[in-house]
């Protein structure tokens, strides 16, 4: 019960603390994300850190903050996409240091540093160009942005619930032995009911376009929730870290946005693109 209560507070301060960073302005969510970005990153590396194989985790912080400085950059004061120009010498550098560096596990130290910053500094990044799709000076389109979020809570929320009280058939029980096919489909159809509610709400997107953004958060943030479980599970760990108790660490509160983050975004940008 204790638990459940700390797990319940942690989790509400962190749904608020999102919530009113995207309300507030797209400066305030950009600072948010890059702290959530830092910890995110600065803990992936701890966790894949042991004995002789150690990552570049000074570098691959420093890289993930100027990725995501750039992203939210462009996406805010419409800078000349051609910044991210500069991220191309930026990814050769670990490979300098690793040569001076005369360290045993040289293809491990640069994998998983590499891994740290395409796993999740880039989607977080990303997460920039939601609200502003056009890439036009002052736009800033919260709805989109925090309709996403409310997907992936309430798909989050009730797999779990429904999972809970008629959870059967495993889902993927290699990995997650405790997710079920019933779980899932209840989550699906309450991002569907969301989806409708977010519509007549937030008009950037049509019904049908909110139903599809909801689809795509079903599935890749189910497979993200699977990738987090299937990292743990390799490195023989319960949770990422202790940051959030209740909860366990950053990337545990934010797995299922690590690989549904990309195909949203790109989702968002057939849309623009099309309308």
């Amino acid at each position: 019960m204790n638990n459940l209560i700390t797990r319940s507070i942690t989790g509400s301060i962190f749904v608020i603390l999102v919530v009113a960073s995207i309300l507030l302005s797209h400066y305030f969510f950009s600072v948010v994300f890059l702290l959530f970005t830092i910890l995110g990153v600065a803990e992936f590396y701890t966790i894949v850190s042991k004995e002789d194989y150690m990552p570049q985790r000074i570098v691959g912080i420093a890289i993930s903050i100027v990725i995501f400085c750039i992203f939210s950059l462009i996406s805010i004061t419409n800078s000349n996409i051609k910044l991210l120009l500069i991220l191309i010498p930026l990814f050769f550098i670990p490979f300098l240091i690793e040569l001076f560096s005369n360290k045993k596990h040289v293809i491990y130290n640069l994998s998983t540093t590499f891994l740290g910053i395409i796993y999740i500094a880039i989607p977080l990044s990303l997460l920039n160009f939601f609200p502003n799709l056009s890439f036009e000076t002052g736009v800033y389109n919260k709805g989109i942005l925090l309709g996403y979020f409310i997907l992936i809570w309430t798909n989050d929320t009730f797999a779990y619930l429904v999972g809970v009280k008629l959870g059967r058939r495993k889902l993927f029980e290699r990995i997650s032995p405790k997710k079920s096919w019933e779980g899932s489909i209840g989550g699906f159809f309450f991002s569907l009911l969301s989806a409708y509610i977010l519509s007549c709400f937030f008009v950037e997107l049509s019904f049908l376009e909110w139903v599809g953004m909801a689809i795509i958060i079903v599935v890749f943030g189910t497979l993200g929730d699977l990738t987090e479980s299937m990292f743990k599970r390799s490195l023989n760990i319960k949770d990422s870290g202790n940051i959030l108790p209740g909860h366990g660490g950053i990337l545990d509160r934010l797995d299922a946005l690590f690989i549904s983050v990309p195909f949203v975004f790109f989702y968002l940008l057939l849309i623009n693109y099309f309308n």
